[in-house]
């Protein structure tokens, strides 16, 4: 059982104490069958009317199953069984007397429980109400709920006894002069509410989260992240690192040669990393800007400070239609102060990846750009003193580490399109230093956002038609519910053949994410030369491509995306002078959700307003991209429901780290033991 534990990191009876539920089910009361009502979570006792076994088909195959009609005075259910033993069945024949808790749902004209928990009763075996509400618990497999429920109420019993040692309330005493939420509820009354909250609380004021037991351990785990970020920062920032210039006049001659003014978010992002850079330890710098504020401009500008001082840089780009651009954008700029640019992907071949492997081991190639191609073992650059990641929340945090590796301590620029909420900011990147490019350049128009059903299609060919004969370029984005890169494309072929059919006059080019990267650029060239009218793409173009001219977006199936792709999407328009329109297409039905999403990008260009809303509707995990990482799983703490514990964990943790250093390790062990690991990243 031990080891089993292990795999909930469950070593020590404090790690118990803090395995907190996920949920919990009200089985206090038993509930009239004849008041049931679709989902609804319940305990039911009843009698037997009849079971027998029946058949169901799926596909060819026959799937065996226990139908059980149970009954009490105010009406029937079914309960549905399709694993059981000869021993079961005997349980639930005729006349047995049960007491269930399961999930009541509503099929065709009558209501079934699947799989209920049971038990049989007699005259002497009453089961009595649970006196508190019930906990249900993270578990791995061979660790039972109710394995966990006995381990716990031992480890209550050992707590609740008098003069234990077993919990440290770290925040009680000195240590709270300056914390708020600690006085009016004692940790010892908290660990003991959240595991067996009392019946007499609503189950709908648990699941809000704002209980002050509730308030007080996310308080706490949330100051115990907070704690953990600072350390790795200080931890990074006691290593070595390049003590760069400020690009000189490499930088400057860059500057004088762009064919346009910086913007004075762009300048003063530009001045904030000279200053990182000409410290001698590694800048980590976390830079937000909106769709098309000219994050690569700043990017570039960084990588010249390390080139300056005879160091090299590297960017990385999630996808290779984005490194492509990266690496058109710096070659060109390269070119004319005589830098070489490497380029390194997945698909480069053999020949060109062992020329490119050459110039970036022997330092001819200043700059390196590529996919997470950069990051394999063979990959050795001469000295990197710079890393740039691009849309740092597509890559894993192992990936992200392991470029960092390729250079002794290399500063840091990662740079993102998707604004971060300042709240998920403060949490999540604690350890990053945090500018924002807040302005976009003069001569961009925001774009008018309007969404239409599908049945409109129609109207919005007529509206294509229009706007090519004005002198427009337009992009036509098709998705698929399916997540198949396969599918998407087929579905953007067809739907080329079909508006190729339909406006035969103008040109009709077609990119996805299936195409030869040689094919792909072709395309790509061919609409910024406008040789091309009309582009039908994939969501390959979410990020990174760039033609003024395209004035006009037509989104398929809109309902399929999240806010944050929409907005990407929506970003490759008013890239110039001319009024720019998106129409995002729907079919319906809409989920609540969805219509909550077109809403937000009908109302608003806003990137951060757009990300404050994909927070509320995704949650931290997806939005960061991390739900799969390790990194921001909380157990109790929520950062958009406790948003206005922030400010006072920050303060707190800073207090903490001035005057009661003794607590840091304590309280980020109890919390997060187990993941320093992504602490450089």
């Amino acid at each position: 059982m031990a080891e089993k534990l292990a795999r909930l990191n469950l070593h020590r009876l404090q790690d118990v104490l803090f395995h907190l539920p996920l949920r919990y089910e009200d089985r206090t009361k038993t509930v009239a069958i004849g008041s049931l009502y679709h989902s609804a979570r319940v305990v039911i006792e009843g009698v037997v009317e009849h079971s027998a076994i029946s058949f169901s088909r799926s596909g060819r195959q026959r799937r065996r199953m226990l139908m059980v009609h149970l009954a009490d005075t105010s009406g029937a259910i079914k309960l549905r069984f399709f694993n059981f033993s000869k021993a079961q069945q005997e349980t639930l024949c005729k006349g047995s007397r049960l007491r269930c808790y399961g999930e009541a749902r509503r099929v065709s004209n009558h209501l079934e429980m699947i799989h209920p928990e049971f038990t049989k009763l007699t005259d002497q075996s009453a089961v009595q109400d649970e006196k508190t509400l019930t906990p249900v618990y993270p578990t791995t497999e061979g660790v039972h709920q109710l394995t966990l429920k006995h381990l716990i109420d031992q480890v209550l019993a050992l707590l609740n006894q008098a003069d234990n040692d077993l919990l440290t309330d770290y925040l009680s005493g000195a240590a709270t002069t300056k914390l708020p939420f600690t006085q009016s509820m004692d940790l010892k009354a908290a660990i003991n509410f959240i595991h067996r909250p009392p019946a007499d609380v609503p189950l709908t004021a648990l699941e809000e989260g704002v209980h002050p037991s509730q308030q007080r351990l996310a308080f706490e785990e949330l100051l115990a992240h907070q704690l953990s970020l600072q350390q790795l920062r200080e931890k990074i920032q006691s290593q070595a690192a390049d003590v760069l210039s400020d690009g000189g006049e490499l930088l400057q001659l860059f500057l004088k040669r762009l064919p346009f003014a910086l913007t004075s978010a762009q300048a003063k992002v530009i001045e904030v990393v000279k200053k990182d850079i000409a410290l001698a330890r590694p800048m980590l710098r976390l830079v937000q800007g909106d769709v098309g504020s000219g994050k690569t401009v700043v990017a570039f500008a960084a990588c010249l400070m390390a080139v300056n001082a005879g160091r090299q840089a590297a960017v990385m780009a999630p996808t290779e239609i984005l490194a492509e651009q990266h690496f058109q954008n710096f070659s060109v700029w390269a070119d004319v102060l005589g830098l070489k640019v490497a380029w390194l992907s997945g698909k480069t071949k053999v020949k060109q990846r062992r020329e490119m492997l050459e110039i970036i081991s022997n330092g001819e190639a200043s700059i390196v750009v590529g996919t997470h191609a950069l990051f394999q073992n063979d990959v050795a650059f001469h000295h990197l003193s710079m890393v740039v990641i691009d849309e740092q929340h597509r890559f894993g945090v192992h990936q992200r580490l392991a470029l960092k590796n390729k250079g002794v301590s290399a500063h840091q620029l990662i740079m993102t399109a998707t604004p971060i909420p300042r709240t998920l900011a403060m949490t999540a990147y604690g350890d990053l230093d945090v500018s924002v490019i807040d302005e976009l350049p003069p001569g961009r128009t925001p774009v008018k956002t309007v969404v239409l059903p599908e049945a409109r299609r129609p109207d919005v060919i007529r509206r294509v038609h229009a706007a090519i004969a004005e002198g427009s370029q337009i992009y036509w984005v098709c998705t698929l519910v399916e997540e198949s890169e396969v599918l998407q494309c087929q579905a953007a072929e067809e739907t080329q053949i079909l508006l190729q059919e339909q406006m035969p006059e103008f040109s009709i080019g077609l990119v996805h994410g299936r195409m030869k990267a040689a094919d792909k650029e072709a395309v790509m060239q061919q609409f910024k030369n406008k040789d091309i009218n009309l582009l039908v793409a994939t969501t390959v173009i979410e990020v990174g491509v760039d033609v003024p001219n395209a004035s006009l977006m037509i989104i398929e199936n809109a309902e399929r995306l999240g806010l944050s792709q929409l907005h990407q999407l929506r970003g490759r328009v008013g890239r110039g002078s001319a009024a720019s329109s998106c129409v995002l297409m729907y079919s319906k039905p809409l989920s609540s959700t969805a219509k909550k999403r077109l809403a937000v990008m009908r109302e608003t260009n806003s990137g951060f307003d757009i990300a404050e809303e994909d927070l509320k509707i995704r949650g931290p995990g997806e939005v960061l991209g991390t739900k799969q990482t390790g990194m921001m799983q909380f157990r109790i703490a929520d950062i958009v429901r406790d948003e206005q514990l922030i400010a006072h964990v920050h303060a707190s943790a800073e207090n903490i780290i001035k005057d009661h250093s003794e607590i840091v390790e304590p309280l980020i062990r109890r919390w997060l033991s187990g993941s320093e690991q992504y602490g450089e990243v």
